[in-house]
């Protein structure tokens, strides 16, 4: 019994590691997993819900990226989703802009001043107030006859256009409301951390040799800050791809002319609008795709991060 006794202390170790793991594991299981695998099984079907699933093989893969030659130009089968793929990365070209403005304001937050923990919760305050309430309140603000914007170009004889109304204004708008709310928010919190591991030591000896305020962000901030930089570009580039739902159904409805709806928008339209659940799970297999590959070159390419 004595020399059993480590044999089963080890194995009730096992039993409470286990049990402390099952919540988490169990999540995943019914929230991810089988979702996903549930998906892919289903884009080789045909399903609008009321009839019984029709197995079609790869014909909603077909219907989704088949192309053929018409008159000498090139014919997609639905072009509507190459048209919302392109929309999700026209959205996504404020994500260095948006990493900036976050890297500065970190730097202006990392200063030992006085309320300091006041301010940053003001900058964060954004990602916690984050949905539908924000965005109705931006909709308020775009609002062509009397939101705040147009009447603040109004004062300086500017005609404010239809923001979420015109084709030309309406992705810009977006991006701009998404900068708003992405400059003070998790990623300036990462800067932060970042900046806070940086040795004081780097920026004494710096200020020995002579350097200035740039150079030294240039030779020391930067390098330092490069893993932290590499993983919030590649966790923005998932979240673009996936994102874009929230903003296109409260504001826009995907409009004006489809200019604002993303894959995320266009999956659900066929899921729960038009019930053409298989082709949903279909352009979400292409979307998971996209992703992971996009993420496996981010990767491969950005490796030395660390060197």
């Amino acid at each position: 019994m004595i020399m059993g006794f480590p044999e089963q202390k080890h194995i009730g170790r096992n039993t409470t590691a286990w049990l402390y793991l099952a919540p988490n594991f169990l999540g995943f299981l019914s929230f991810t997993f089988i979702p996903v695998l549930f998906a892919i099984v289903l884009s080789f079907f045909r399903w609008d819900i009321f009839n019984p699933p029709q197995f079609v093989g790869f014909e909603n893969l077909r219907d989704l990226l088949g192309m053929s030659i018409v008159n000498g130009k090139i014919a997609f089968n639905d072009p509507y989703f190459w048209k919302y793929l392109w929309n999700t990365v026209f959205l996504m070209l404020t994500i260095p802009v948006n990493m900036l403005v976050s890297l500065l304001i970190a730097i202006m937050l990392n200063h030992p001043l006085k309320c300091i923990g006041f301010f940053r919760s003001i900058f964060y305050l954004p990602t916690i107030c984050g949905g539908v309430g924000i965005l109705l309140l931006w909709s308020f603000i775009y609002n062509p006859e009397f939101g705040l914007l147009n009447q603040a170009l109004a004062l300086i004889g500017i005609k404010g256009p239809g923001w979420l109304t015109d084709c030309t204004w309406a992705k810009p708008a977006i991006m701009l409301m998404g900068t708003w709310g992405a400059m003070g928010g998790t990623n300036m919190l990462l800067y932060l951390a970042g900046l806070q591991g940086i040795s004081e030591e780097l920026y004494e000896a710096a200020n020995i040799d002579g350097a200035s305020v740039f150079q030294k962000f240039r030779h020391i901030t930067l390098p330092m800050l490069r893993p932290t930089s590499f993983f919030i570009f590649i966790m923005s580039v998932i979240a673009g791809f996936q994102g874009g739902f929230d903003a296109a159904f409260i504001l826009t409805g995907g409009g004006p002319a489809g200019a604002t709806t993303t894959l995320s928008y266009y999956i659900f339209n066929h899921a729960f609008v038009w019930f053409n659940m298989g082709y949903a799970a279909t352009i979400a297999l292409v979307l998971f795709l996209i992703v992971l590959i996009i993420t496996i070159i981010n990767w491969r390419f950005g490796g030395n991060v660390h060197e």
